[in-house]
């Protein structure tokens, strides 16, 4: 289940179940729909991740499925290689806007 704890676009929160079993606070970074694969994505980090040596944080992506009142949906793991071409894809764009809005 994810539930989506903010409604204003500033900084949303989902919270996933890893593995384990255990709740983890996400942050989402970016959500976009694709009309090829019909199903709706979602990158997110972990809240208070550590930045790596190059101050990249890991990003993680879901496919999910918006449930019938727009509210929780249920992530669901990415399978094909032709969906994670499209979500790095967007990465790069994302990456790219990022680096405008900082110079």
């Amino acid at each position: 289940m994810v539930q989506e704890h903010d409604h204003d676009h500033e900084q949303r929160h989902i919270t996933i179940v890893d593995e384990n079993g255990n709740e983890q606070l996400c942050e989402v970074i970016h959500t976009f729909d694709s009309e090829e694969f019909g199903k709706s994505y979602v990158l997110y980090s972990l809240v208070g991740a550590e930045e790596d040596d190059e101050g990249q944080i890991e990003i993680f992506a879901s496919a999910f499925t918006p449930s019938e009142n727009g509210e929780d949906g249920e992530l669901e793991p990415i399978e094909t290689e032709a969906e994670w071409d499209l979500i790095e894809d967007v990465l790069n764009q994302l990456e790219d806007q990022f680096d405008d809005e900082e110079e």
